[in-house]
């Protein structure tokens, strides 16, 4: 059996990863000139942890952990608000909880595709052709090719949804927030930080840096903004946003002026009625995007991509893509949901939600209180990944 899948992020890497393990002769097109290493720091944990677990690649996550011991909110000051404990949560998970760079988990999937994997950069799909029995794309590269299944895993804005559903303007939900993230180096704030994770929170507005184990720093910022268009200069719009502010900004966004790979979207979710159709099939976040509120969006594309694999293994092609909505559709409904309403503890609207959130998580430290954060998680532990 042949699959075609459009997008090597961590949606088409692992879906190739679990078909080639079941014996799929696979072909990965990817518009990119090569593996992207950059990315925002991620919790993995439910479907995805225990999908990586089952298919043996869970020492690899493992090793790939970064050692957060807080999560600190701040003001202006850098005098802490509150802070979330990274080790106690992860006790309250049973441990089944990892602090990963999206770069990593792509670099970790991308190591254990099989030997000699036919992964195509610069490649993407110009048209896509349906039959009964078979898919036949076109590619950007002239050629043309014939599979079993073509997987769109191609993101958010996937190019494979607008050739056979149709413009994204038809599926997204946007959520109100844009979003950025670059890496840097700057010694004074990695010495100021001395290894943490801090969030400067103000009303529509948060911006956090921390530090990875290189030596390097991140950061990742969200703000709430009505437009719906993407800068073409995103450090310009940062200095908009966030010029104003105190703290180690000013620092932060003249490393913002010198970054020529500043990743910078809005945060939406995709809503589709069905992910498939003929023998084309939508997987990850060009399926069912979670968004950032929600978190988990890595976790789910993993799990999904398992759960596809192991459908296919004991099923006929057509069979296994509904049964894929089947098992899919409720917990990412559930998970939709639930970043939905989250949104203003994500970005706060105002000072007195602000306040609210610290008090929440200071609470979540006070002794017989842990079950608070295994129930403000319950969303991400429920797995799709299930025999």
């Amino acid at each position: 059996m042949k699959a075609l899948i459009v997008g090597a992020g961590i949606a088409g890497l692992a879906t190739s990863k679990f078909l080639s393990d079941i014996g799929w002769d696979v072909t990965i097109v990817e518009k990119a000139h090569g593996p992207r290493t950059s990315g925002y720091m991620i919790d993995f944990a439910g479907s995805g942890y225990d999908a990586v677990e089952r298919a043996g690649l869970l020492p690899l996550f493992q090793a790939r952990h970064h050692n957060v011991e807080a999560v600190e909110y701040v003001d202006e000051t850098g005098k802490t608000r509150s802070l979330i404990d990274y080790n106690l949560t992860r006790e309250s998970m049973n441990g089944r909880l990892l602090a990963l760079l999206r770069g990593d988990i792509e670099a970790i999937l991308l190591e254990a595709q099989p030997k000699g994997a036919d992964i195509r950069y610069a490649t993407s799909v110009k048209e896509i052709v349906q039959h009964e029995d078979h898919v036949e794309a076109m590619l950007t590269d002239g050629s043309r090719m014939q599979a079993d299944l073509l997987v769109g895993a191609d993101g958010i804005h996937s190019h494979v949804r607008d050739l056979i559903f149709g413009p994204e303007e038809k599926y997204l939900r946007y959520l109100g927030y844009h979003v950025s993230a670059f890496m840097f180096d700057d010694d004074r704030i990695a010495a100021d930080l001395d290894g943490g994770f801090k969030i400067l929170t103000v009303p529509n507005r948060q911006f956090a840096i921390y530090a990875l184990d290189d030596g390097r720093l991140a950061s990742l910022d969200a703000h709430t903004d009505a437009s719906r268009e993407r800068p073409r200069d995103p450090a310009k719009k940062m200095r908009e946003v966030y010029g104003d502010l105190g703290w180690y900004l000013p620092r932060v966004l003249d490393h913002a002026d010198r970054c020529d790979d500043i990743y910078y979207d809005f945060i939406a979710q995709v809503e589709m009625d069905h992910w498939h159709e003929g023998r084309v099939l939508l997987l990850g976040d060009s399926a069912y995007a979670v968004s950032l509120l929600a978190g988990q969006g890595a976790s789910m594309a993993i799990g999904g991509a398992w759960v596809l694999a192991h459908l296919l293994e004991n099923a006929n092609v057509p069979e296994a893509l509904d049964a894929f909505e089947a098992r899919m559709r409720a917990d990412v409904l559930k998970k939709q949901a639930a970043g939905r309403k989250t949104a203003n503890w994500f970005v706060p609207p105002n000072e007195f939600q602000n306040v609210v959130r610290d008090l929440f998580l200071n609470a979540t430290r006070l002794p017989g209180l842990k079950g608070l954060l295994r129930n403000f998680f319950a969303p991400s532990l429920k797995s799709v990944v299930r025999e």
